[in-house]
């Protein structure tokens, strides 16, 4: 059988940006978890084979960021979510430029299919959470649910105001037997 996976994007969803605190993240003393993140991501590892980020980091095609700087980031989200019983087993990101036409940056699906393909997962038993429409195309493009943190996206199966109001519903639609082959 195929396995389950939760695809998160990062900024937005699991750390802030544009906020008071940050204005993007360059290296790990700029990560800050949104609230609750620890804990939605714990309930998801109880239901779901794999919890993954999927995310765009055009600011290394920008030279905003080097590549080394953004593993020492990803590197320090996981130590940090680990010390909480929570764990994201894998990170893909596109270093792209934004308008560089590659087929990783979302909207296009190529990094989930990437990972569905490396952990063989199950896309339509699967969910694509972020809080920009790109990450609910490249859910869709894949064949994943779209779940949207934000206020409105038509394009979505769900729309909640966080990633901890939001892992209830995933993990009750999850165990729905229309869902489930």
């Amino acid at each position: 059988m195929e396995n389950t996976a939760i695809f998160l994007d990062r900024d937005g969803v699991i750390n802030e940006v544009l906020t008071k605190r940050v204005k993007f993240v360059n290296k790990p003393s700029q990560l800050h978890f949104l609230p609750g993140v620890p804990e939605a991501i714990k309930k998801l590892n109880e239901v779901f084979d794999y919890v993954l980020c999927v995310t765009n980091q055009g600011g290394i095609g920008l030279n905003f960021l080097r590549e080394s700087q953004l593993h020492a980031i990803h590197d320090h989200m996981i130590s940090e979510l680990k010390k909480r019983g929570a764990f994201i087993h894998d990170v893909a990101y596109c270093p792209h430029k934004p308008k560089a036409g590659c087929e990783c940056r979302k909207p296009q699906p190529k990094m989930l299919i990437d990972m569905a393909n490396k952990y063989n997962i199950d896309l339509s038993r699967s969910y694509m959470v972020g809080d920009n429409y790109t990450d609910i195309q490249a859910g869709k493009k894949a064949g994943t649910k779209g779940v949207f943190i934000g206020e409105s996206e038509p394009l979505a199966d769900a729309v909640f105001p966080d990633l901890l109001s939001a892992t209830d519903w995933i993990i009750k639609d999850s165990k729905n037997s229309s869902f489930q082959e």
